[in-house]
């Protein structure tokens, strides 16, 4: 046996089960975030939400997450992985009976709202273990095996793409039926976890404190994750700015008291603060762009879109260690090249008028986007393994948190703002006349008075349209492409700092990934 097979093995009997145990409790996460995505349009026509309010619904159907995530890699180590994901299970459980209580437009946005927070709570729970385990179970290999557990995210994107496509459109069934096939996987993740034996990370086999492991986040790390919570609680629970602030600095110094005022790893929140980045264009792109190529051309064309840039995912997503063999990358170089791809990808985007160059342009874009996720998690456990559990808990909170609060909602501000906008240039009146009353907003943003929802799908839905509704339409298609535009720019800020870290890391002899002995060894130095 070669020492490369030696280097590679497993560390526990049952490592591939866990490893696909947790690749079905995510894919249960992808089902129901692809499904929700494809019926925005039955609850804005159902309802009357504007794309603001359908944002800020499928942003809690992400925000919920950094609290599961977070409080999962703080106590998975204390309490045994089993119970926490028996508590994830109920979750998804207790998630579908909150959602489909919404019935009325007078109940509808808070019943979906706190489902949709449930849910993710649930997702993060599960990825809190899922995250830590599959890194410690295969700690050579971890971009490669983390790029596959990450696979089953596009994975179940398509299945519940697929499914909404045959249970919506073509069977014309409920929403709720549709959103319920995410409970068929939650049922396999709990089957495939029962009675499994779990390892512990490195940090915590040697004993290391809470407090410790917190020391690389510091401050400066913390600081990230508390402005998003400050953002949750002001916005999301609608407690005003001075309540969130005072949350968020009441957590910040919570961590500084703990650390012993550590101000962190700079390299660690710089990994932060472009996770931020990340989730917001990733995950917020994923929450809308069903919606979107669904205006620009069919809602079949769409899904089949969005069906499309998920199979390229899911499939690239087992060649991450292959990829970095064949083309001699680095994990930070791997994230550069991505970065570029995917920022060409959505501006490509924003410009196409038929469907073929869809399919070309979103391809690119799928490419680009494959590997940032699981890849991100992966330097931070390589760099930081003193952290256990909690670098890459917080670190994937910061992205949900993210895609909840900025991309999820940001992108809905942008579609209304856009639309709004073109429809007040290319018809006034018109716009006058569906603009609805309260005005959308988004942080420092100024206000836009957004088309409303049921005026919007009135316009869509006609089968012979007069100017004014042509107009409507029109100026939704184009508000789509200027969103695409602008979210282009997130991956671009992406790419010039990973083009930083990756000069930074040859100053410094090159990447390599570090163990516990090496970081005490640094430290001592």
């Amino acid at each position: 046996m070669s020492n490369e097979t030696v280097d590679y093995a497993p560390i526990a009997p049952n490592a591939k089960r866990l490893l696909w145990a947790g690749f079905m409790a995510i894919l249960a996460a992808g089902v129901g975030a692809a499904v929700r995505g494809g019926i925005f349009t039955n609850w804005s026509r159902e309802f009357g939400f504007t794309a603001t309010q359908l944002g800020l619904i499928g942003g809690a159907g992400f925000t919920g997450f950094c609290f599961g995530i977070i409080i999962a890699g703080l106590l998975v180590d204390k309490i045994g992985y089993g119970k926490v994901v028996l508590v994830a299970f109920a979750l998804h459980i207790l998630s579908a009976i909150v959602t489909f209580g919404a019935t009325t437009p007078q109940n509808a946005e808070q019943m979906l709202t706190w489902g949709m927070f449930i849910f993710a709570f649930a997702n993060g729970t599960l990825e809190g273990v899922a995250n830590p385990l599959v890194a410690t179970l295969f700690p050579k290999q971890r971009t490669h095996y983390l790029n596959i557990l990450h696979a089953s995210w596009p994975a179940g994107l398509v299945i519940g793409s697929v499914a909404g496509w045959i249970l919506g459109d073509r069977m014309n069934l409920s929403w709720k039926i549709q959103l319920a096939v995410y409970l068929v996987p939650t049922l396999g993740y709990g089957l495939m976890f029962l009675g499994q034996k779990f390892p512990k990370s490195e940090a915590s086999l040697k004993g290391t404190k809470f407090g410790e492991m917190l020391k690389d986040v510091g401050i400066i790390g913390a600081a990230v994750i508390c402005y998003l919570l400050a953002l949750f609680f002001a916005e999301t629970l609608h407690l005003g700015n001075t309540v969130g602030y005072v949350v968020g600095g009441a957590l910040l110094l919570t961590v500084g008291v703990i650390t012993k005022f550590s101000m962190g790893s700079f390299l660690l929140f710089v990994l932060f603060v472009t996770h931020m980045l990340l989730g917001a264009v990733e995950l917020g792109t994923d929450g809308w762009i069903q919606n979107i190529t669904g205006n620009l051309f069919t809602p079949e064309q769409g899904k089949f879109l969005f069906i499309w840039t998920s199979a390229i995912m899911f499939t690239l997503r087992f060649c991450a260690h292959w990829v970095e063999k064949t083309l001699k990358l680095s994990p930070i170089g791997l994230l550069l090249i991505c970065a570029v791809i995917a920022s060409v990808g959505l501006r490509l985007s924003s410009g196409v008028q038929t469907f073929t160059m869809a399919l070309i342009a979103l391809g690119i874009y799928a490419v680009g986007k494959t590997f940032f996720w699981p890849t991100m998690l992966a330097v931070a456990s390589d760099r930081f393994p003193r952290t256990g559990a909690v670098a890459i808990s917080i670190m994937g909170g910061i992205g949900m948190l993210s895609a909840g609060m900025l991309g999820g909602p940001g992108l809905g501000y942008g579609k209304d703002r856009f639309a709004a906008e073109a429809l007040n240039a290319s018809n006034p009146a018109a716009y006058a006349e569906v603009k609805v009353a309260t005005p959308s907003k988004f942080l420092f943003f100024s206000e836009v008075n957004a088309i409303d929802g049921k005026k919007l799908a009135d316009a869509k839905d006609a089968k012979v349209r007069d100017p004014k509704q042509a107009a409507i339409v029109a100026a939704d298609q184009a508000g789509d492409r200027a969103t695409l535009k602008a979210d282009s720019y997130i991956p671009a800020v992406m790419a010039a700092i990973y083009l930083c870290l990756f000069i930074y890391f040859k100053s410094i002899g090159g990447y390599k990934v570090l163990t516990l002995a090496d970081e005490e060894r640094a430290e001592k130095a």
